[in-house]
């Protein structure tokens, strides 16, 4: 039986011309390190393939040793139109700002996830990832978030962060105009929401909660 995850990040380096953005590192090294660790063979994939950007905010100087080798799949993703979701058994997306630029409404995105979707498998995503979610419906033309229990980067930490002026729309907001019961907890809480094969986390304090919930869903 295969065991392989599809992780989709984004290529989109900047919010606007006064604001560098990206991939947030820990969102992906956590679940990166957590899906190995478990066994799976991970795929890392983008809309546009190629190296990604890293939010140079989420870069300390003091990333654990062990997220060497987690940095060498960001410097050659696989261009996400290649990519035949029904070799997967899970797909994840991790956030940072750089989401919010160039995962919702596309179309490469709404091919995938509605495969996973359809076929009732796993979807897993963090923070900002949701963005990925925004426009993609099921072959029955109902969009994937309708009627699901989620979470991710809320209204109030958005606010936060003083970037709610700047980001395309509030992910929070347009979800839930799509009909997903979004649950958000106090800013930067750890909290993942799991509604049968959906499994969301808040934040990048959420990480690796989420992909510990994501494993336990692909593994029942």
């Amino acid at each position: 039986m295969s065991k392989n995850i599809l992780m989709i990040v984004t290529n989109a380096g900047w919010l606007d011309d006064d604001h560098k953005t990206g991939l947030w590192l820990s969102e992906y090294a956590e679940p990166y390190m957590e899906f190995t660790q478990a066994g799976y063979e991970v795929t890392t994939a983008s809309v546009a393939g190629g190296e990604i950007p890293i939010d140079p905010n989420s870069i300390s100087g003091e990333e654990p040793d062990e997220w060497d080798g987690v940095m060498e799949p960001l410097k050659n993703t696989v261009k996400l139109d290649e990519i035949d979701p029904s070799k997967y058994d899970g797909v994840f997306l991790p956030g940072g700002h750089g989401t919010m630029v160039d995962f919702p409404d596309n179309e490469a995105m709404k091919k995938v996830l509605q495969h996973f979707a359809d076929e009732d498998k796993v979807i897993g995503s963090v923070c900002h990832g949701p963005a990925g979610f925004v426009g993609v419906k099921d072959s029955n033309g109902k969009y994937i978030v309708d009627g699901k229990r989620m979470t991710g980067f809320t209204n109030e930490e958005e606010k936060d962060t003083q970037l709610d002026s700047k980001v395309p729309f509030l992910l929070e907001t347009r979800l839930t105009e799509q009909g997903a019961h979004f649950l958000a907890e106090p800013n930067y809480t750890e909290h993942v929401e799991a509604d049968g094969k959906f499994v969301t986390g808040q934040n990048p304090q959420s990480s690796l909660a989420t992909a510990r919930k994501f494993v336990q869903k692909v593994e029942q």
